[in-house]
Formats: structure tokens, C-alpha cells, sequence
């Protein structure tokens, strides 16, 4: 792979959930093909979909958009013929991204750049102990804004993705050491962590977290509302990780969301509409001795605002 210059040929993204077709509109924003993969035909043709709705409502693109190809699993190694990258947006399980890696190094010609899109696992955790045809060339590339390599990987392919993510309207970043969680996810983890044992020690409630955090530093959701984008569930999966390879990490936080779990409880959004819908059964029965506080009259106002609970 010496003297890499501009890369021709396509983008092939395998799995087209929410992040595979975020990656097509990106990736083809610039005129370039993307292969669209998946097993199940129907979420491709969402992936479509949804392609087609971000690319009418963006009102400042220039230039033609690429064309997005859709493609099955049985047919993988003819798609990756001529594609300069290929990346890996499979569900979070490890031995499914290490089965998917070790066929990609199989299948995909030399100039292949194969890269995965966990954000769970670093791509040093995803290869190790594999023997791959050639380890230079795999890398991570969380959402194509954080790129990561490996003891082996090829430097000039590290910067050759850097470029081509900026090319293509991404904001990436370079994640120089092995790091579980990259940069952002590092920090994020941190928030969440801190988040999730004020409110086991009931120091106060998400509704408060969440309030004093958006009064404070402007964000548009704060740290709960932020985790029921992902669910409480996944949140956990992703606090085990943490804590199975690292050491110091509370058990606090990790036995508060099983306890949430275990209540049937995935969101944090959720327990306000069930306690709000509980008192709406009550007053609906009984208007007449029923008096509102205007504390209730917030509570509702809130419950009716969260999207997560409508």
C-alpha cells in the first residue's frame, strides 16, 4: 500500500440500522457509490428511506449526491471488488464483529481499508489473538468521527481516513493510544457514571439532573434524557464493558440501572408517565376532590413535553 493517493472506487457499509444509514448519506454526500448491506431486506429499504429524507431536507448541499446500491450478505465478496473502505456497523457483540472482521480480511482485495463503527469495543479488543491476512489496514472509525488504530495499523491509512471523513463532511478526530471508549465516550462515561450515582444515593431526581445540567451548560437534553435515547439496558452493557477492563469503576451506578431493569423500567422518561398517568386515573375518577398543586401542574407539563414518553 505504498504511496497511497485519493481513493477510488466505493464505500461499502455492512448494516443498515440506524448508524449504517447515517454513514450512507454521509459517505455518498460527495458523488461516491455506497453498498448498502444487510440480511433483512426490509431494513435496507428503510435505510433508503431514510436516506432519501435527509438528503430533501438538506437545504445547503452542493454538488449530486452519490448513488446508495443495496445489497445482501451472500453476495459480499463481489460488493467489496472495488470499494476502498469498508465498515462494520453489526450490532455490539463481539464475536459476531470478530467473525465479520476475519471474513472482511478473507474477501476484501488488499487495498481494502476495513474499519469497524463499535462503539463498545476498540479495535485492538476486536482483533486480538486473530490471525489476519493483513492487520495493517483495520482500524476503528467510531461514527467516521473518531479514528482509531492499532499497534500494526498503517499510519499513512490513518490519515488517508482522516482526510477523506473531513472530505465527506464529518468532524473526525484522532485517537493516537488504544482507548475502550475512544475520546468522547471516555468523558461521556464519566457523566453517566456520576449521573447514575447521584441518583442511587437520592441526592436528587433525573428531572432535577437533567435540569440543572441543560440551566448550566446549554445542552438541548440533559445526562437522563440523554441515556433514554440508548435505553437503560444498553447503558449497562456498556458500564460492564467498562468495568471488566478496568479497574476502580463503582458498582453503585451498575446496581442502580439493574435494579431499574428489573422494575421493568428501560428509561427514565418512562417512570414520569407512569406516575403521571397513575394520578390522571385518580383525578379522572374523582375530579371533584382532587386539587392540584402547581407543582402537579409542572409535573404534567413536563410529562407531556418528553418525547420519550408520548
Amino acid at each position: 500500500m505504498e504511496g497511497i493517493q485519493k481513493p477510488q472506487g466505493s464505500v461499502v457499509i455492512i448494516g443498515a440500522g440506524t448508524q449504517g444509514r447515517r454513514l450512507a448519506h454521509m459517505w455518498s454526500s460527495r458523488g461516491g457509490t455506497v453498498r448498502l448491506v444487510d440480511l433483512q431486506e426490509q431494513q435496507l429499504q428503510d435505510g433508503l428511506k431514510y436516506v432519501e429524507q435527509l438528503r430533501a431536507d438538506a437545504t445547503d448541499h452542493d454538488g449530486d449526491w452519490g448513488q446508495i446500491e443495496t445489497s445482501q450478505p451472500s453476495s459480499l465478496q463481489s460488493t467489496l471488488q472495488d470499494a476502498w473502505l469498508v465498515v462494520e456497523c453489526v450490532p455490539e457483540n463481539l464475536q459476531l464483529k470478530r467473525k465479520l472482521i476475519t471474513q472482511l480480511d478473507k474477501l476484501a482485495p488488499e487495498g481494502t481499508i476495513i474499519a469497524s463503527n463499535s462503539s463498545s469495543y476498540g479495535i485492538f479488543e476486536i482483533i486480538e489473538g486473530m490471525n489476519l491476512k493483513n492487520s495493517k489496514r483495520v482500524m476503528s472509525a467510531h461514527c467516521s468521527i473518531e479514528i482509531m488504530g492499532h499497534k500494526d495499523s498503517d499510519p499513512k491509512l490513518i490519515d488517508l481516513v482522516l482526510g477523506q471523513c473531513k472530505e465527506h463532511g464529518f468532524s473526525p478526530f484522532h485517537v493516537k493510544q488504544d482507548s475502550i471508549g475512544y475520546i468522547y465516550n471516555r468523558i461521556w462515561a464519566a457523566i453517566k457514571r456520576e449521573t447514575l450515582l447521584t441518583l442511587s444515593e437520592g441526592v436528587a431526581t433525573p428531572k432535577e439532573i437533567d435540569a440543572i445540567f441543560k440551566d448550566v451548560l446549554k445542552t438541548p437534553k440533559g445526562p437522563c434524557e440523554q441515556m433514554d435515547v440508548v435505553g437503560l439496558d444498553v447503558v449497562l452493557d456498556i458500564e460492564n464493558h467498562y468495568a471488566e477492563t478496568r479497574s476502580g469503576i463503582p458498582t453503585e451506578p451498575r446496581e442502580y440501572l439493574r435494579e431499574m431493569i428489573q422494575g421493568g423500567t428501560l428509561r427514565f422518561g418512562w417512570f414520569f408517565c407512569i406516575i403521571g398517568l397513575v394520578v390522571e386515573f385518580v383525578v379522572a375518577i374523582d375530579e371533584a376532590r382532587v386539587r392540584f398543586t402547581d407543582d402537579a401542574h409542572l409535573f404534567f407539563g413536563f410529562c407531556r413535553w418528553n418525547p420519550q414518553t408520548r
